[in-house]
């Protein structure tokens, strides 16, 4: 490990006392980590906050064997210290990253393959809103959904940080978005982030208003994080060949679906989630997220829609501000 301006031996990390409410997230003084082969050190500046990290504090997602017990999956920050064979170029960059768990602290380590240079474009704060979101977001709706040009997504929960960027990238591909939201404000702000059609879940029935919207034909991809009872109803909201991806199950585990209808219609039903999968695979998405993305990113054309910024000892306030439901776009904690 090359030593760059580490000075410092520990480090403050926002750690999971036990699993329970925001209150459990306390903070405590650990080694500074070493990066290993393939890894660099970051001084973190920023951390995103994700809805993983909230099921993680409850003892409902917990690390995968070898990752960091500290939650934080994205940060941004200054590489100080590089791991057996990361290239000397690496050293001094300003760069944000995906990582594996450990992003809530002074120092973070990840893959350099899960690292992305920060462009002028873009401040310390939205540098960190962007990783989780950013790959999440790429590897469903685009590897696992297949979307293209001119085709119609149907995204809930339009105001997450996974919705906003969900809009953000389908209409620079050019795609027609339409969102879920649960109050007329979101809808609104859904709207004004470029959602081509925002409806109110809590007031229409979306199934219906696909219907409407669709002039019946229904839409060719659902992006979905709810799960549970709303899955038949997807399944209803789709056009024959349609895709349906899952990347959260808030409502719920289990869904009964007709599985007649799936072989008429000839739907595709898949699903992920980010963190067990492989560094390989994780670079791979880096890669394309390089070349197809980032350039939209240096040109200023996509940023992450930004909604409260944490000091990083206050994150049992930034996740309890995160489970409250009334944020539109991305909660970030700030490294002082």
């Amino acid at each position: 490990m090359t030593m760059a301006e580490v000075l410092q031996s520990t480090m403050t990390a926002m750690a999971i006392s036990e699993p329970g409410g925001p209150e459990v997230l306390q903070p405590v003084s650990l080694a500074v980590p070493e990066p290993e082969a393939g890894e660099v050190l970051i001084k973190v500046a920023a951390a995103g906050v994700n809805r993983p990290d909230v099921v993680q504090r409850m003892g409902l997602y917990p690390a995968p064997p070898g990752a960091s017990p500290l939650p934080g999956l994205e940060v941004s920050g200054t590489v100080v210290a590089l791991g057996a064979g990361v290239e000397p170029e690496w050293l001094g960059r300003a760069v944000c990253a995906l990582t594996n768990g450990g992003g809530y602290a002074e120092y973070c380590v990840a893959p350099a393959t899960q690292c992305l240079d920060i462009p002028e474009s873009l401040s310390m704060e939205e540098a960190a809103a962007l990783p989780e979101t950013l790959f999440t977001v790429w590897g469903n709706l685009f590897n696992r959904g297949f979307a293209r040009e001119d085709e119609t997504v149907l995204v809930h929960g339009g105001t997450s940080g996974i919705g906003t960027m969900a809009i953000m990238l389908g209409k620079l591909v050019g795609m027609n978005v339409i969102v879920t939201c649960g109050s007329d404000q979101k809808c609104t702000a859904a709207k004004s982030i470029g959602a081509d059609h925002a409806i109110n879940y809590k007031t229409q029935d979306f199934v219906e208003e696909i219907k409407k919207i669709t002039g019946g034909e229904g839409v060719e991809i659902v992006l979905d994080m709810v799960a549970g009872d709303y899955v038949p109803r997807n399944l209803q909201c789709l056009k024959e060949d349609g895709r349906h991806v899952t990347i959260a199950v808030q409502g719920g585990m289990q869904a009964t679906v007709n599985m007649a209808q799936i072989m008429m219609r000839r739907l595709t039903l898949s699903g992920s989630t980010l963190r067990p999968q492989s560094t390989d695979r994780k670079a791979l998405l880096a890669d394309e997220i390089h070349r197809y993305v980032w350039p939209d990113v240096e040109a200023g054309r996509l940023k992450p829609v930004m909604d409260e910024i944490f000091a990083l000892k206050d994150a049992a306030k930034a996740h309890a501000h995160m489970e409250a439901g009334d944020h539109i776009g991305k909660i970030v904690l700030k490294v002082e």
